[in-house]
């Protein structure tokens, strides 16, 4: 016998040590329906102890306070094995900028700017936006998680016979709890004798710098973040910069990045969808996609062209997502010829690159 389950409720600890800003936040997840805030703290060592005592689902989590700062807490969290779903809140600083993407490498799924320089209440609108967003992503995640496919989709780790190819560039999107999944899936990949990898990671402008310096030095091959002119040398990694769509162009015998702020596509810029068709144009069929955690559909107008052209379509499955949003869409589309949890992507991925580039 069926039933309906109801919509279940985010517990959520406020952590900041601005008590204006910790009372704006609580009043703002407050009026968000599927969020209750437990408790407030002003310190990370505080938080710590508060997360302990009362298991909140979700922390939103200063990046800079004293006693014991954002990045300190994770790790505090991480050693004694207590694991809520944490969003880094930062200021628009380049000086906070390596510690949020820090953050976000080791267990953060996500980062939130403080609005600034806005009145009172377009600051808390600005914030009302982005927290409500995500709190629906994870709810929905949340809800997605059960061990029958959901209709349209199919069963945890499969994938068509004939479908795992090498290709000629590999392209990777993420979203919310993008940045930890990227760095497990390109520490798999070596440097010497791979297509390229374009990626895009939804995130401010302010943090994209720092994440492509850090990926660049976890990861055995070069990550760059990447700029109009760039050259796609094969077993080198292209970051797209916050606030800009990359895309691929031939020039001659090689490939080149292109960086342009034409319109959002899905909200987003950088945008999968733009990445994807331009890089249709270039290799064809010789394209490998993933689409790991994230937010929202973008990716899936790409994969389309992707599949059109002949290509290879991999997807994160549900499980291993922090949000079962971009390879939902796809995977819901029919257009996943593989599906597996993230600690598989990059072996698979890996694979794919055992070749080297042909001149397009």
């Amino acid at each position: 016998m069926s039933h309906v389950t109801a919509f279940p409720h985010l517990s959520v600890l406020v952590v900041d040590d601005s008590a204006l800003y910790r009372q704006m936040v609580k009043h703002v997840i407050s009026s968000i329906e599927g969020a209750d805030v437990i408790g407030t703290a002003s310190d990370g060592r505080e938080a710590v102890e508060k997360i302990a005592l009362l298991r909140p689902d979700l922390v939103t989590l200063d990046v800079q306070m004293p006693n014991l700062d954002g990045l300190g807490t994770l790790r505090e969290l991480k050693r004694r094995s207590l694991q809520p779903l944490v969003v880094m809140v930062s200021s628009l600083t380049a000086q906070g900028a390596p510690e949020t993407v820090e953050a976000l490498l080791y267990g953060a799924i996500d980062c939130i700017l403080k609005p600034a320089g806005l009145e009172p209440h377009l600051a808390r609108n600005e914030l009302r936006q982005a927290l409500q967003a995500r709190i629906a992503a994870i709810l929905s995640t949340r809800q997605n998680i059960s061990p029958i496919p959901v209709s349209g989709g199919e069963p945890v780790g499969y994938s068509r016979a004939g479908a795992i190819a090498d290709g000629d560039c590999i392209a990777i999107g993420a979203s919310t709890g993008g940045p930890e999944a990227l760095r497990k899936v390109l520490v798999e990949l070596s440097g010497a004798g791979g297509p390229p990898v374009f990626i895009v990671q939804h995130m401010p402008a302010t943090f994209t710098e720092s994440l492509a310096r850090r990926l660049d030095e976890i990861a055995p091959l070069p990550v760059h973040l990447a700029a109009t002119g760039m050259v796609a040398e094969p077993g080198h990694a292209y970051l797209a910069p916050g606030g800009f769509h990359l895309t691929a162009v031939r020039r001659g015998h090689g490939v080149i990045c292109k960086l342009s702020q034409a319109p959002t596509r899905q909200g987003c810029r950088p945008s999968m969808d733009a990445l994807l068709e331009s890089l249709v144009d270039v290799y064809g069929e010789r394209i490998v996609a993933a689409i790991l955690t994230g937010m929202g559909c973008d990716g899936l107008a790409g994969c389309r062209a992707v599949k059109a052209a002949g290509g290879t379509v991999v997807a994160q499955n549900r499980e291993s997502c922090t949000v079962y949003g971009m390879p939902k869409a796809v995977i819901d589309a029919g257009l996943a010829d593989v599906v597996l949890p993230l600690d598989a992507i990059g072996k698979l991925l890996a694979g794919s690159r055992s070749r080297q580039l042909k001149s397009p």
